[in-house]
């Protein structure tokens, strides 16, 4: 979804339908694959959170993205097979305040190390049952009403630790000159989405390319 199609609506939206291509090999993706077109080289490079040796790969989502509820499964389903020297990550984006308890949601979860369990929930409750997840109160009874321990949850999600990863995605998100989601930021130099590489399983083919090139 890009950047400015984010309205309120926006979160009661239908998933939409993911585009699968073949994915291209070897030369044929060098040939395929062009600056400018499929992806971008960031004019300033971003310091790459990731240790030696390792290629810094980030997603940037929206949890009442529609797009982004369709390519999570294909995500999740290639970060688990990607290169090793891949570092593959999450950012939660805010195009504006609204976006930030969902960004919280994220790095709660991420603290209380309830992202395998809950983080696919989070999109269901959105795209498939329809819920609001937009302001606190809302989250909290969903979180409560799953199972999870509320007291904790809402410790974290209110403490200085959270606000500052919220910070920093947000700082990030802007460094990468993000334009819609989902999208992806490669080595703190590169930048593609499904607009740019034509699909999102052109835009995994692409990051691969990229951190091939380091």
């Amino acid at each position: 979804m890009k950047r400015r199609a984010f309205s309120a609506t926006a979160a009661s939206a239908v998933a939409a339908s993911a585009i699968s291509l073949p994915f291209a090999t070897g030369a044929q993706a060098q040939a395929k694959f062009k600056e400018g077109k499929d992806y971008l080289k960031l004019a300033k490079p971003v310091n790459p959170d990731a240790p030696a040796g390792k290629v810094d790969v980030i997603e940037f989502f929206w949890y009442s993205c529609p797009h982004c509820n369709a390519f999570e499964p294909q995500f999740e389903a290639w970060a688990k097979t990607a290169p090793k020297n891949l570092q593959v990550r999450r950012v939660p984006v805010a195009f504006n305040n609204t976006f930030i308890p969902q960004q919280k949601i994220y790095y709660t979860l991420e603290t209380m190390g309830l992202i395998p369990d809950v983080h696919v929930k989070v999109f269901r409750a959105i795209h498939v049952e329809r819920q609001r997840l937009n302001k606190d109160d809302e989250i909290f009874a969903w979180m409560e009403k799953n199972g999870v321990d509320i007291k904790k949850f809402k410790d974290i999600y209110n403490s200085f630790s959270v606000t500052n990863q919220v910070r920093k995605a947000t700082q990030l998100q802007e460094s990468y000159g993000v334009e819609g989601v989902p999208a992806m930021g490669v080595a703190g130099k590169y930048y593609t989405d499904g607009t740019r590489a034509g699909s999102m399983t052109n835009v995994l083919q692409v990051v691969e390319f990229l951190a091939a090139q380091g």
